[in-house]
């Protein structure tokens, strides 16, 4: 078998809008501190060193990924479910942790992923807890009991996926649809793990171009390129470790639209 740069933590092809994705926000999903003191330090040290080296570097809150369950209500595509497990963390510690040259030593000998994670950040992606009042779990206890505040946080998923496009790509929000999640990725190299969604924009290439020469936060990447599924495909071996994944389902998304 081919070994590969990421592991497909989640497949979900057929694409799940906001009513087929639930979150439960919980203490238990948290970060556990690793027993070995010194290389607990090194989180505060990394983190210190880099600040020195860029003073606008922020330590902003993150949901940190610690797993899932699925169920298929009637057993269709159509009502396929996922529940994403998520506890709290911070930038600093996912550059302390996942990003930490040492990271190995953080991971635990064990097949279950969540237990090898265990001691890392694991941030999922953009979603930001300020945005939903879950900084803490503490002014966040109302969401961890609170069916209908979970929901907020999950909307927060779809959200802040949205706002990252807008915001470093240029394109109006009205130009894009309603995103799909489609999986969960993780990279092999420092087991970080990257949730994916599917949009479309309606605006040409060209037009997107110049947008993007004035988005917000444009400063975020050096360029922006429109290619085909053909140099996608040429240009995915260059590509981090989870963003192979997420090329990967993406592809799986492209099969099952063939079988709709």
């Amino acid at each position: 078998m081919e070994e590969t740069n990421y592991e497909l933590v989640l497949s979900c092809p057929t694409g799940l809008s906001p009513s087929q994705v639930s979150v439960v926000l919980d203490p238990s999903y948290d970060r556990i501190a690793h027993p070995d003191i010194e290389l607990e330090n090194s989180i505060s040290e990394i983190w210190d060193q880099r600040v020195q080296k860029n003073a606008s570097m922020f330590n902003g809150k993150k949901f940190r990924y610690g797993g899932h369950t699925l169920c298929k209500r009637d057993g269709s595509q159509q009502d396929f479910h996922v529940c994403l497990h998520l506890g709290l963390t911070d930038y600093r510690t996912f550059v302390g942790t996942n990003l930490n040259p040492l990271w190995e030593k953080f991971l635990v000998p064990s097949e279950d992923d969540l237990i090898q994670c265990q001691h890392t950040s694991c941030p999922l992606g953009h979603p930001e807890p300020e945005e939903v009042g879950a900084a803490s779990h503490q002014m966040g206890e109302h969401l961890t009991n609170s069916e209908h505040n979970n929901s907020k946080v999950s909307q927060e998923m779809f959200d802040s996926i949205i706002r990252e496009v807008v915001e470093e790509i240029g394109v109006p929000v009205t130009s894009l649809s309603n995103p799909l999640f489609i999986g969960i990725s993780r990279r092999v190299l420092n087991v970080r793990p990257a949730a994916f969604f599917f949009i479309k924009c309606n605006i040409e290439s060209k037009e997107i171009q110049r947008l993007y020469a004035g988005a917000k936060d444009g400063y975020e990447s050096t360029q922006l390129y429109t290619v085909s599924l053909i140099e996608l495909e040429n240009m995915a071996s260059k590509m981090p470790g989870c963003h192979q994944g997420g090329f990967a389902l993406y592809k799986l998304m492209l099969e099952a639209m063939k079988n709709i």
